[in-house]
């Protein structure tokens, strides 16, 4: 921004020199002509006058010998020439010149003595082009010192203009890092002095916010995680029953209760912005316990959830349950708003990234919502008995778009959800050798 504006400033000058040095320029030349022109009038008119006077005005002739007297000969400049055109005593018009014949361009006057003759003062171009030539030298030293001043003058405003920008550009930059520290500078400058005061105040008030959401997540773990111990618990005593139907049910429940207690602990550390490695995931696993947890549901319905695998795939994740919990979020709409047979297939693209895809032979989604699915409060079964609370599949794109992936409606008619995210291929090649971390950045939706 500082040279944006330097180099603008700088152009304005240079606009500003061209526009009054070039006419100056012309001016000064034009001046010291006029100038020599005037001098040779001026000599010329005292020429005349001493010749008339010298002559008495007895007749209408003129004594060349007149011009050898010293005082005509000081009017004459340093390498003048003074030409008296006169009437000879035989009536015959006659020339007499004093000083050397001058080489090259002249610049010349003249005046006229009546019927006596006329007189010419002449002097070599190259003393005026001389003047001429410093007058110009002194207008573009004139101009070339305002262009320097105009461009330290310049280099200073850019920079009180540009460091507060640039200053609260970072400090915003480490807000929206979550560096809230409070001491936002004031500038001198009112429009940047409200931005700043602005930004202050949001400033605050995010941190505020912040806080509260944190306490809030506290408090809601800790009451989760206190009636998960006692579903545990409960769970561990019907494990013991004697029936081995009641016992398997009761071992599944205790497993789905661990999950959520792992994916529990998993978000409140993503709240507290805990960093974590990535982690490669075995997606074969993954995929086929979450069919097994949806089967029963789906078998009620008298429909079928599958899942097809092209090989072996493994994903990345800084946080395993991120990829289950949005898979399980698409397989669940397909649940409640779908119909027909669930496929989820499971490949890798070029590029070291994996493909999932959710499908199923409902309706699909209307064109009128489609860029609206996954803005978070919007619900597509508002109306049909089955509205939900808007939250899905901004939360499954959320925790996608986390792990460096993205989700996004393929298909709409049947329905195709695609979630794509780097694979373990890529984590092995891009590790840094400083205990696996990826550094990975959002992938755009389109």
């Amino acid at each position: 921004m500082r040279r944006r504006i330097l180099y603008t400033m700088i152009a304005m000058l240079l606009a500003v020199g061209a526009a009054l040095g070039i006419p100056l320029s012309v001016i000064a030349w034009w001046w010291v002509a006029d100038s020599a022109h005037q001098t040779l009038d001026s000599r010329l008119k005292s020429i005349s006058d001493q010749l008339i006077r010298t002559d008495d005005g007895r007749d209408a002739t003129l004594d060349p010998a007149l011009l050898d007297s010293p005082p005509l000969r000081s009017l004459i400049p340093d390498q003048g020439r003074l030409i008296l055109t006169y009437v000879a005593p035989d009536g015959h018009s006659a020339t007499r010149a004093v000083g050397a014949e001058i080489d090259g361009a002249t610049i010349s006057d003249s005046i006229g003595l009546g019927d006596a003759g006329s007189l010419i003062l002449e002097i070599p171009r190259n003393d005026v082009r001389g003047d001429q030539l410093a007058a110009v030298g002194i207008v573009t030293i004139v101009v070339a010192s305002s262009l320097a001043a105009g461009t330290v003058v310049a280099a200073v405003t850019a920079g009180r203009i540009a460091d507060p920008v640039i200053d609260l550009a970072h400090r915003a930059t480490a807000m929206a890092r979550g560096d809230f520290r409070s001491e936002w500078r004031t500038y001198g400058i009112v429009e940047l002095d409200r931005v700043s005061r602005a930004l202050g105040d949001a400033n605050t008030e995010i941190a505020l916010r912040l806080e509260r959401e944190g306490e809030i997540v506290g408090d809601v773990s800790h009451q989760l995680r206190s009636r998960l111990t006692a579903i545990q618990l409960r769970l561990d005593e019907l494990s013991l029953h004697d029936d081995p139907a009641v016992v398997g049910e009761a071992e599944a429940a205790l497993d789905q209760v661990e999950r959520l207690s792992g994916e529990l602990d998993e978000m409140v550390a993503a709240s507290r912005d805990d960093p974590a490695p990535m982690q490669s995931i075995d997606v074969t696993e993954l995929l086929t316990r979450l069919v097994g947890d949806f089967e029963n549901a789906f078998a009620a319905q008298g429909r079928e959830v599958t899942v097809a695998f092209s090989g072996p795939v493994c994903a990345l994740s800084a946080q395993p349950g991120r990829l289950r919990e949005a898979v399980s979020v698409l397989v669940d709409n397909a649940l409640q708003h779908g119909a027909g047979q669930c496929r989820i297939d499971v490949g890798e693209l070029a590029g070291d990234m994996v493909r999932i895809t959710v499908a199923d032979e409902g309706k699909g989604v209307a064109d009128d919502i489609a860029q609206s699915i996954f803005r978070r409060g919007f619900s597509a079964g508002s109306g049909t008995g089955r509205a939900g609370t808007g939250v899905g599949l901004s939360l499954a794109r959320a925790l996608v778009e986390a792990d460096g992936g993205r989700l996004e409606l393929a298909h709409r008619r049947p329905p195709v959800f695609s979630i794509v995210v780097p694979s373990a291929a890529q984590g092995s090649e891009t590790a840094d050798g400083s205990g696996g971390h990826l550094r990975h950045d959002r992938v755009p939706h389109r």
